[in-house]
């Protein structure tokens, strides 16, 4: 039976217009003086994506390429400048609790315990005292920080913070969850301790999630499909099929084939391939 799409990206350009704070140029001072004249950047231009439910998608590229701002205009933090982007086929317009965010900053309130963090987004859906526990309560457990409700976040580790940004970003029940480079602040033991805990709640939980990130390896341990993003052409480069099973062996000759060819797309050369950054 043929999933359907959670996402639709069709026609998609995002350019920006370039104003100079503390212009040092001459061509930066006729632009921050004539805002008419401002310059324009496409990053962006005539993306054309479907990503389907269920499925977990990364994109990645060199720097400048438009991975966070695809993200952004999908999670609705960045409107589009031509086409639409469409979740369960309505027009993305702004962010909503339906698809939900996870950035590498955390975003937790230090006043507020676990619990009460994880249980920001229900007490915004006016979910009543008594459930909203539960609900926080099954999410903390499912992230492995059971025990540790009552802690406030000053006590907690960056892998533990993490734990809670996603738990509570689980707790709200999103259909889709972006994830902005969530592990790129953390030590490279949490941060495949942490993988290995996505996968699991992908399998335990069935979200569609997109997640952007620098690290060629966690892209192939992660997705389904890697979107691999062009500054060049502002375009997407190429879409590489993952079809591996979930429990995925980093040392095996499938992981290592498709990362390598990942590899072959950026061009890297063989002995620069010991960093996996991009």
């Amino acid at each position: 039976m043929k999933k359907e799409n959670a996402i639709e990206v069709r026609n998609m350009t995002k350019s920006f217009k370039l104003f100079y704070d503390k212009p040092s140029t001459l061509k930066e001072r006729l632009i921050f003086w004539n805002h008419k004249k401002a310059e324009t950047r496409t990053v962006l231009e005539n993306i054309n994506l479907d990503i389907k439910k269920g499925e977990t998608v990364a994109l990645i590229g060199v720097n400048g390429s438009g991975k966070s701002t695809l993200l952004n205009a999908a999670a609705g933090f960045e409107k589009v400048s031509k086409g639409t982007v469409k979740i369960d086929e309505k027009v993305v317009g702004k962010p909503s609790l339906k698809y939900i965010t996870i950035f590498q900053n955390y975003g937790l309130f230090p006043w507020r315990s676990v619990l009460k963090n994880v249980e920001l987004g229900l007490e915004k859906m006016k979910v009543p005292k008594e459930k909203r526990e539960e609900i926080a309560m099954k999410n903390i457990e499912l992230v492995g920080l059971k025990g540790s409700e009552h802690k406030h976040p000053a006590e907690l580790s960056g892998g533990m913070k993490q734990r809670v940004s996603i738990a509570r970003a689980l707790a709200a029940d999103p259909d889709v969850l972006f994830m902005d480079e969530p592990f790129g602040a953390l030590d490279a033991i949490t941060r495949m301790k942490l993988q290995d805990d996505i996968l699991r709640i992908c399998k335990e939980e069935n979200k569609t999630i997109i997640f952007v990130t620098h690290d060629i390896e966690e892209s192939v341990y992660l997705a389904d499909r890697i979107v691999i993003l062009d500054n060049a052409n502002k375009g997407i480069k190429s879409i590489v099929n993952i079809n591996m099973p979930e429990d995925r062996d980093r040392t095996s000759d499938d992981f290592l084939a498709v990362r390598d060819k990942v590899f072959d797309i950026f061009k890297m050369k063989h002995e620069k391939r010991i960093e996996y950054y991009i």
